[in-house]
């Protein structure tokens, strides 16, 4: 396989308005919770915090982990926003939800009052939709995917 092929498949969507709701709120959400552990923002404890908090529940070492889950959170939000690379995108979002379930919700059971895993379950739900789905139309997937296309068929 050639890397326009590869291009091809990571980018190809369907033409659905369905997955743009899902895009633009999961990508506010994921942005918003990057931006807590990166940054301190909207309450979060930034990545010394977070960093410590990780350590003490054996995600080490925890700056490293907090780094790579805040900038997972907070760069793949932005991309589910405009839709650009939403396969892959969503693919690191869905492992960062299942660690975050297994790690830290699944003990408390379902229910978010209990700390539980429902909202992660709920954003893996979408990052998987989205990984299936592609980022649908009025994505810069779909604009470079048909742009790469139209060049071809004129060769």
């Amino acid at each position: 396989m050639n890397i326009k092929q590869l291009t091809n498949n990571m980018i190809k969507t369907e033409q659905s308005l369905a997955v743009l709701p899902l895009r633009l709120i999961a990508g506010l959400l994921f942005t918003a919770h990057g931006a807590q552990k990166l940054f301190a923002w909207f309450g979060g404890y930034g990545l010394d915090g977070t960093g410590q908090w990780m350590e003490s529940i054996g995600l080490t070492p925890g700056y490293l982990m907090a780094l790579m889950a805040g900038s997972a959170e907070f760069f793949g939000g932005l991309l589910l926003i405009i839709g650009f690379m939403t396969r892959p995108t969503s693919f690191v979002l869905a492992i960062t939800m299942i660690v975050a379930i297994l790690t830290v919700h699944i003990d408390n059971g379902l229910f978010i009052t209990n700390n539980g895993y429902e909202f992660g379950l709920s954003l893996l739900a979408i990052t998987i939709a989205l990984f299936i789905q592609g980022g649908g139309k009025y994505s810069i997937d779909e604009k470079v995917y048909q742009k790469l296309n139209q060049n071809n068929s004129s060769l």
